[in-house]
């Protein structure tokens, strides 16, 4: 992979950190009900509260491996495997949730992409 691919890649694992962070360690802080449109009251239901730390989860694992496929064990299967997940994951949110999720969550994983096929045309 390239460079810039790699850090393009790197950027959209941190973003997944960070939304686990916000959704698993910060799930009732003033920042995550901005960042999620919801109140702080939403966020501190019972219910709510454990959706968001299970869902945190599973975008800092999806952060995680991006990084074992990049830095660990590199594979670039691995990689746009995750990135088309992200991607995938974004359109159905975008479709159920929000329109502005595609780019909020999907946007730097699609222009990766969209860097990767451009390194490989090259």
């Amino acid at each position: 992979m390239s460079v810039i691919v790699t850090v393009f890649a790197t950027l959209v694992a941190l973003e997944f950190l960070f939304i686990m962070y916000l959704e698993t360690f910060r799930t009732t802080s003033a920042q995550t009900a901005r960042v999620f449109a919801m109140t702080k009251e939403e966020l501190a239901r019972p219910s709510v509260n454990t959706l968001f730390k299970n869902q945190g989860i599973y975008n800092g694992l999806i952060g995680i491996l991006l990084l074992v496929g990049l830095y660990l064990v590199p594979s670039t299967v691995m990689v746009v495997s995750l990135l088309v997940l992200i991607v995938v994951v974004a359109a159905y949110g975008s479709l159920t949730s929000s329109p502005s999720i595609i780019w909020r969550q999907g946007g730097l994983a699609i222009m990766t992409l969209l860097l990767m096929v451009g390194t490989l045309l090259w």
